[in-house]
């Protein structure tokens, strides 16, 4: 049985390890946390009286278009776990709900009689957002959508402040992780086209009902006979010796196999791998930030919503309303602040659409800042997003930041595992497919 061995436990790395087991390929996965997950994984607070509690380092969310996660969920057998939602609420300041939903038309038209009666929005508003939809239905005309940001490209669609504030904004922010004046157009065009002018229910919300980390617990992983997880154990180097890949060093012992995956983040690569030369400058980090907060009585029954106009950006119901988690993505401006700040600053907006939060005490809060989150999804970037594979024959990238064809999203994360998964098997002399379309 030829062997791979995969640097890397988190959603990249698992996705390639399960797509391996599948084709008969025996992997040992070496993650260097005590917990698989990575950057999409759970923790224990530390201020909890239960040992067994566990929280997500963020509230991280996929829709029905991201085929290749929802079969990575498929393989591991917790599919059942993700709960879809066809309804988006969007609240405004002083509590007014407007819901999107599709109506009886077909896709592409399925949001338009949503969109025409949500309250959240001027007629200019939504005449404006129409416009914008059927420009991206027809395709970008003679704009490199690589090279200019999403905001330039609204702007050239004469796009409103209230459209681009309250409707384009808290989409791709929340999907891209990423303002739109520093957004490359041609993923928030994707993601429109994929998610909300696709099938009729490519833009269902799904959320998982169960913290990430359980979803991919050591128990899951038991019905993978030929893989073996190593936890706690990071991936110090990668050895190469005549012009390939001989082994790799954990806590100082050699480790050898037939095949290698990194699956690492990008500023990793260098210290794993200096004879690989990638040019990593253009990458920088996007940081989200995720608050949660545990109050004495419910204040909401909303499973989610976007908060309009304010710092936070989401917020999702976790327990009976009364254990919220709101999120704000590219939060930069949140990273000089305390732990303490920024979570008087969440209640103090949440209240302000929540009437509920004003009447209610705050019992404990955690404050995740997640400065590595994602890269920055810059305009020019794509030129440096590197393949799977690589110069060496028998070693493999994989991560959301290489070239998944996708913004850096768990989608993105399944579709790189795949990629590299594909990419050792065409190596390995038996190829398989195992990348889904996108819907």
């Amino acid at each position: 049985m030829p062997r791979a061995i995969i640097a890397g436990g988190g959603l990249a790395g698992m996705a390639a390890a399960a797509a391996l087991a599948e084709a008969g390929i025996g992997v040992e996965l070496f993650e260097a946390r005590p917990a698989l997950g990575g950057r999409a994984g759970s923790f224990t607070p530390p201020d909890s009286q239960d040992a067994y509690e566990l929280i997500d380092n963020c509230q991280h969310i996929l829709l029905r278009c991201c085929t290749n996660l929802l079969d990575f969920y498929r393989r591991l057998g917790v599919l059942d776990r993700i709960r879809f939602y066809d309804l988006f609420h969007f609240i405004e300041p002083g509590g007014r709900v407007s819901c999107v939903r599709a109506g009886v038309l077909p896709a592409p038209f399925h949001l338009l009689g949503s969109l025409l009666r949500a309250r959240f929005l001027r007629a200019g508003d939504k005449l404006a957002v129409l416009r914008g939809l059927a420009a991206i239905q027809r395709g970008p005309g003679g704009d490199d959508l690589e090279r200019i940001t999403m905001l330039e490209w609204l702007g050239r669609q004469r796009q409103t402040t209230g459209a681009v504030q309250r409707f384009w904004r808290p989409v791709l922010a929340s999907v891209v992780n990423e303002e739109l004046d520093r957004m490359a157009a041609a993923l928030g065009f994707q993601v429109f086209r994929l998610a909300f002018l696709g099938r009729r229910d490519a833009w269902h919300m799904g959320v998982p009902q169960a913290p990430l980390g359980r979803l991919y617990s050591p128990q899951v992983w038991e019905q993978f006979e030929n893989v073996k997880i190593h936890l706690g154990a990071p991936v110090e180097r990668v050895l190469i010796e005549q012009g390939a890949a001989r082994g790799v060093l954990v806590s100082g012992e050699r480790r050898e196999a037939d095949y290698y995956v990194l699956a690492v983040p990008f500023d990793r690569i260098p210290a794993l791998l200096p004879e690989l030369e990638l040019d990593l400058k253009p990458f920088e980090y996007s940081p989200i930030t995720g608050i949660h907060l545990w109050f004495d009585r419910p204040v909401t029954d909303l499973p989610q919503a976007a908060l309009l106009d304010r710092t936070i950006q989401w917020v999702f119901n976790k327990v009976e309303g009364r254990y919220l988690v709101a999120v704000v993505s590219a939060s930069r401006n949140l990273l000089a602040m305390s732990r303490a700040e920024v979570t008087a600053l969440a209640v103090r907006e949440l209240a302000e659409f929540l009437p509920r939060v004003s009447r209610a005490g705050l019992q404990r809060a955690h404050v995740v800042k997640e400065v590595h989150a994602t890269f920055s999804a810059r305009p020019g970037l794509e030129a440096f997003r590197p393949a799977s594979k690589t110069r060496f024959p028998n070693l493999f990238l994989a991560g959301d930041w290489t070239r998944t064809g996708g913004p850096a999203t768990m989608e993105g994360a399944a579709r790189s595992g795949y990629l590299a998964a594909e990419a050792v098997t065409r190596a390995a002399g038996a190829s398989r497919q195992f990348l889904l379309p996108a819907i």
